[in-house]
């Protein structure tokens, strides 16, 4: 069973291997701080999202335990020529519903995952063609050499080209859609669940697929997931038997449930960075006092506004110790020269000259949005920047939302509607270009996916021209240089302001069967519940 069939799998989860046991048919009953906003796997390219739906929906690849990249619906592929891939796919495998799983299908969800409305469009190239060959294999013809052209496709899911004809969802449903679609509200996959029942913000039922053609490494029949947005009530559920599983455990929570007789907790870093971004782009913020300008625009107001940010209070006081601190973009495991970077100082007296010498001597006000269910202590950690903001005279105006009314608002199409924010992302491809491209890279050409996560608009050419260059360069040594002097780049620029990487603990009932690996270097991966 993949990573991402397995219970909670997520490139961002917790560094923690559930093992399984020969025992009956078990349910197991998990709950999360947010909510599962939609069932259609292209409306949202959010960790938790892909892990629910990674129970229904399957990819042509798949990552083990060791984030290897292993074959899924696809047996294996070959490079013919170096601007070609063909994947050769699995045969007699069906849909939930008995449609059998053809080329067609895989043709049809590489159209529809860049199409408008989609979130995930970065997962294939616009100029990447996608042909069938046969029933059973499709080709990936290039336009240029992409050596980890496919290193994101675990979490670009096949969909059912006949259902969705035959639901009208063969447009993906956007994350600002206020009229929930038909692949909204219902599944059609072939991996090792199916929804059974879907209640957006109470609860969705998942059960084992019978017809799976994989093989399950659970004892698991039944997965039940309810959203509880309180801290409070989550623990108590937990401590109580009422659920098997939370995620997250509060950071002030974690020794009382430690200390229980009932659960325990599982503690371990992740590959996600938090950080914060700025509108960079329109000629006025959309959500603040200054009038006529755009103070973000001024690179000596953004490079104040991370040396106002003290870090080490934010790990110490808001994330009790369970942060890394962060120089780039990026969690230091993925970039090898992560270690020759330095985080600036906290220097408050020195943010407050800058933002004088921008001429801003008094500060402004900005509006600033933060999801308040999405990662661990997020609303405190905004209401610490709010503060230290503050000290430098710039005042805040703190919009903190769950996470679907987050990212329907940043998201919003017409250009995102955001002017000053914190956000988290993990590379899906375990690779710096991701980064470089998705958060980093221009959004300003319209035929292109480019900077589709880049919600501030950040732009440098010359940054751009790296990252294309990262993109086709085969040379270990040669393409870690490149990634070195692309983050230089968005560094001297003060393009975003990284926070940390956090510390993911979860709770779990001492009914779970556990096996953690001593290296601590696995994800979440499946669940055996012992009554």
């Amino acid at each position: 069973m993949s990573v991402r069939q397995s219970l909670f799998a997520a490139i961002s989860a917790c560094f923690v291997a559930l093992a399984c046991l020969p025992a009956s048919a078990q349910t197991l009953r998990y709950a999360n701080q947010g909510d599962l906003k939609s069932l259609d796997p292209y409306t949202l390219n959010e960790s938790t999202t892909h892990a629910h739906l990674g129970h229904v929906y399957e990819g042509l690849t798949a990552r083990d335990k060791d984030l290897k990249i292993i074959p899924a619906l696809a047996e294996s592929w070959e490079t013919p020529e170096p601007t070609r891939w063909r994947f050769h796919l699995r045969k007699g495998v069906k849909f939930q519903n008995g449609d059998p799983f053809t080329a067609d299908d895989v043709v049809f969800s590489a159209d529809r995952v860049r199409k408008k409305g989609s979130n995930l469009q970065t997962r294939i190239a616009a100029d990447v063609k996608v042909v069938k060959v046969d029933d059973n294999t499709v080709d990936f013809i290039l336009t240029s050499p992409n050596p980890i052209v496919h290193s994101a496709w675990d979490t670009w899911y096949i969909m059912d080209k006949k259902w969705a004809e035959a639901n009208n969802v063969v447009d993906p449903t956007p994350a600002a859609a206020t009229t929930p679609s038909f692949a909204s509200l219902n599944a059609n996959g072939t991996g090792p669940f199916t929804v059974e029942s879907h209640q957006p913000g109470v609860k969705t039922v998942f059960k084992a697929n019978p017809n799976y053609w994989g093989k399950v490494e659970s004892n698991l029949k039944e997965i039940i997931f309810t959203p509880i947005a309180s801290d409070a009530t989550r623990v108590a559920a937990l401590l109580s038997g009422e659920v098997d599983v939370i995620e997250p455990v509060p950071i002030q929570d974690i020794s009382r449930v430690d200390a229980s007789p009932n659960a325990q907790v599982l503690k371990g870093p992740e590959l996600r960075t938090i950080f914060i971004g700025f509108d960079q782009t329109r000629d006025e913020l959309l959500y603040s006092n200054v009038k006529g300008k755009n103070p973000f625009k001024d690179v000596r107001v953004r490079e104040a506004f991370y040396k106002a940010i003290d870090i080490e209070l934010i790990k110490s006081r808001v994330m009790r110790g369970l942060s890394t601190p962060s120089a780039l973009m990026i969690a230091p495991p993925l970039f090898a020269l992560s270690k020759d970077f330095t985080r600036p100082k906290f220097d408050p007296d020195g943010a407050k000259k800058l933002l004088t010498e921008a001429g801003y001597p008094d500060g402004f006000e900005v509006t600033m949005d933060c999801p308040n269910d999405r990662y661990v202590n997020d609303a405190a950690i905004c209401q610490a920047v709010v503060g230290m903001l503050a000290r430098i005279g710039v005042k805040i105006s703190l919009l903190a939302q769950p996470k679907a009314q987050y990212f329907a608002k940043v998201l919003k199409p017409g250009g995102y509607q955001t002017s000053f924010f914190m956000l988290g992302w993990t590379p899906g491809t375990m690779d710096s270009h991701n980064v470089l491209y998705d958060i980093m890279g221009c959004r300003d050409d319209p035929k292109s996916s480019r900077g589709e996560a880049n919600l501030g608009g950040y732009c440098n050419k010359d940054f751009d021209a790296i990252a294309d260059k990262v993109l086709v360069e085969l040379d270990t040594a040669k393409r870690d240089q490149l990634i070195k002097q692309a983050f230089e780049i968005g560094n001297k620029d003060w393009s975003y302001i990284p926070l940390h990487q956090q510390a993911l603990a979860w709770g779990v009932s001492k009914k779970v069967k556990l096996a953690q690996r001593a290296d601590n270097q696995v994800l979440l991966y499946w669940a055996a519940k012992q009554e």
